[in-house]
C-alpha cells in the first residue's frame, strides 16, 4: 500500500450519524470539564451547586414570614453562586485546551469549545422563555442568566488565551472599574430615548440583568490566568508546585477581597467623588428607581435583598454594602477574591492534605455532574410556593438535594448519562471534532491537488521549453 493511500485511509472517519451513535464512556461524561488530577475543583463546583439549589428553592418555598432570612443569606452567600460557578467554568477551559494541544488539530479544539458554548447559550435562552420573579411569570428569551453566561464565558475564554497574562489582568481590572459608569450611560441613554444606547443597553444589560455582560466578562480575563497556574502545577506534579499554587490562590484571594471592601470606586458617573466598597446603598420600598444607585432595581436587582431582609420587626438594616451588590466594581473584586480563597482552602485540604470522606466524594460527584444538577433541579420547584418555615425548609431543601443526587447517580451509572446535559455537551463537542476533521481532510486534499497541479505545470513548462529549443546538429 502506498503512503498516499495510507494517509487517505487515516483521514477517513465514520459518517456523522454513526459517529454520534458510538457509546460515550461514563468517565468522559463525568470529566468533560474537569481537571481530573485536582479533585478540589470538582468539590468546589459541587459545593457551589448545593448552595445554588438551596437559593433557588428558598426563593419559591419559604413562607412570607421567613423570607427576610432569604434576603440576608442570599446577600452574604452570593459568593457561592453564579460568580464562583462562572469563574470555575472559564478556568476549566484551560484544561480542555491544554490537554489536547499538540495531540488534536487546533481547529478541532476550537470547534469543540465553541459548539459546547453555543449549546449552553441556546439552553440558557430556552430557560428564559418562562421565568418567575417576585412571584410573577415573565417571558424573556434573551437575557444573561447563568447558563447563557457559562456558554459565552467558555467561548470568550478560549479566544482570550492568546492574550498575555499581564494584558489580561489589566483589561479585566479596567472592565471592573469602568463598567458601572458605562452601564449608567447606557441606562440614561435608554431613558432619554437614544436608539443606539438603548440597543447597547439591551445587549449588555439585557431584560434580566442578574449577570450583565459588563462587568461579568472580566471573570473570563482573570480566571484564565489562574487556570494556567493550575495547569502548570499539574504538569509538574510535585508537592512544591502544589504548595506554590496554594499560596498564589490564597494570597491573591485575600488581596482581591480587601480591594473589594476597602478600595475606593467612582460614585456612578461622578468620577470626582469616590466611595469605598463598604458604602451602604439603599432602594425605596415604594419606588424601585428611587435609589442611591443609578437605575435602582432595574439595573441592580440584587438590591431587592435589602427589602427582603427588612421584612422583620427586630432590626432595621439601613443599607446594603456596595461590595455585596451583584454587578458593582467592589462586588466583582470581592466575589473573585472569595472564589480564589475558597478554591485555595479546599485545594489545601483535599489535594495537599489528601483529606477524603463520603461527604467529600459526594460533593466531588455533584461537581462532575453540576450542569445536570443545575438544570434538572428546576423541575420540582413549582411543587411548592411560600409554604415552609425556616426549620422545615432546611429539612426539605437538604432532602431535595439528596434526591437530586440520587436521581443523577441512577441516570449516570445505570443509564450511562444518555440525554444528560453533560452527555449533550460531549455529543456537540464530537460534532465540532467531526467538522474539524472534515476541514483537515479537505485541506489535505486541496494541498495534494495544488501539488499535483504544480507538478503538471512544471512538466508543461518543461515540454514547451523543449519544443522551443532547436535540435542540435
Amino acid at each position: 500500500m502506498s503512503s498516499q493511500t495510507k494517509n487517505e485511509i487515516e483521514l477517513e472517519s465514520p459518517p456523522l450519524f454513526n459517529y454520534l451513535k458510538q457509546e460515550i464512556p461514563l468517565e468522559d461524561i463525568r470529566d468533560y470539564a474537569s481537571p481530573r488530577r485536582i479533585t478540589s475543583i470538582d468539590f468546589v463546583k459541587g459545593f457551589a451547586i448545593v448552595f445554588i439549589i438551596l437559593a433557588h428553592t428558598a426563593s419559591g418555598w419559604l413562607a412570607p414570614d421567613s423570607y427576610y432570612l432569604y434576603g440576608i443569606m442570599f446577600a452574604l452567600l452570593d459568593i457561592l453562586g453564579p460568580s464562583l460557578f462562572v469563574f470555575l467554568s472559564a478556568l476549566s477551559v484551560i484544561f480542555s485546551v491544554k490537554r489536547k494541544e499538540g495531540i488534536v488539530h487546533p481547529k478541532i479544539i476550537r470547534n469543540r469549545i465553541v459548539t459546547r458554548g453555543v449549546v449552553l447559550i441556546i439552553i440558557g435562552m430556552l430557560t428564559n422563555i418562562l421565568i418567575i420573579e417576585d412571584g410573577e411569570f415573565r417571558i424573556a428569551i434573551y437575557g444573561w442568566n447563568i447558563i447563557t453566561f457559562l456558554g459565552f464565558a467558555q467561548i470568550f475564554a478560549f479566544y482570550i488565551l492568546k492574550i498575555r497574562k499581564s494584558r489580561r489582568i489589566l483589561i479585566g481590572i479596567l472592565i471592573i472599574i469602568l463598567s458601572p459608569a458605562l452601564r449608567a450611560i447606557l441606562y440614561l441613554g435608554k431613558i432619554q430615548g437614544n436608539m443606539v444606547l438603548s440597543i447597547l443597553h439591551y445587549i449588555i444589560t439585557s431584560p434580566t440583568p442578574h449577570l450583565t455582560l459588563l462587568p461579568w466578562v472580566s471573570i473570563a480575563f482573570i480566571s484564565t490566568i489562574f487556570g494556567e497556574y493550575i495547569y502548570e502545577a499539574m504538569n509538574k506534579g510535585t508537592e512544591n508546585a502544589y504548595i506554590g499554587l496554594f499560596r498564589i490562590f490564597f494570597v491573591w484571594g485575600i488581596i482581591f477581597i480587601l480591594v473589594g471592601i476597602f478600595a475606593f470606586y467612582p460614585d456612578g458617573l461622578n468620577f470626582i467623588n469616590w466611595e469605598p466598597g463598604w458604602t451602604l446603598e439603599w432602594v425605596s420600598e415604594t419606588d424601585p428607581l428611587d435609589s442611591t444607585m443609578i437605575g435602582g432595581l432595574s439595573e441592580y436587582p440584587h438590591l431587592i435583598n435589602l427589602l427582603y431582609a427588612n421584612q422583620q420587626n427586630f432590626l432595621i438594616i439601613p443599607g446594603m454594602p456596595n461590595f455585596l451588590i451583584r454587578g458593582t466594581s467592589a462586588n466583582m473584586f470581592y466575589n473573585q477574591g472569595a472564589a480564589l480563597l475558597i478554591i485555595s482552602i479546599f485545594f489545601y485540604f483535599i489535594d495537599l492534605k489528601k483529606k477524603s470522606s463520603s461527604f467529600i466524594n459526594m460533593l466531588i460527584y455533584f461537581g462532575k455532574t453540576s450542569l445536570s444538577l443545575f438544570l434538572v433541579h428546576f423541575i420540582f420547584i413549582p411543587l411548592f410556593f411560600n409554604q415552609f418555615g425556616i426549620a422545615l425548609f432546611l429539612i426539605i431543601g437538604i432532602s431535595y438535594i439528596g434526591f437530586m443526587g440520587l436521581f443523577l447517580y441512577i441516570w449516570m451509572e445505570y443509564f450511562n448519562g444518555v440525554g444528560s446535559p453533560e452527555w449533550l455537551m460531549i455529543q456537540m463537542g464530537r460534532i465540532g471534532q467531526k467538522s474539524g476533521e472534515a476541514v483537515k481532510k479537505t485541506s489535505k486534499k486541496m494541498y495534494e491537488r495544488i501539488k499535483k497541479r504544480e507538478k503538471v505545470k512544471k512538466m508543461e513548462d518543461f515540454m514547451k521549453k523543449l519544443s522551443k529549443d532547436p535540435p542540435k546538429e
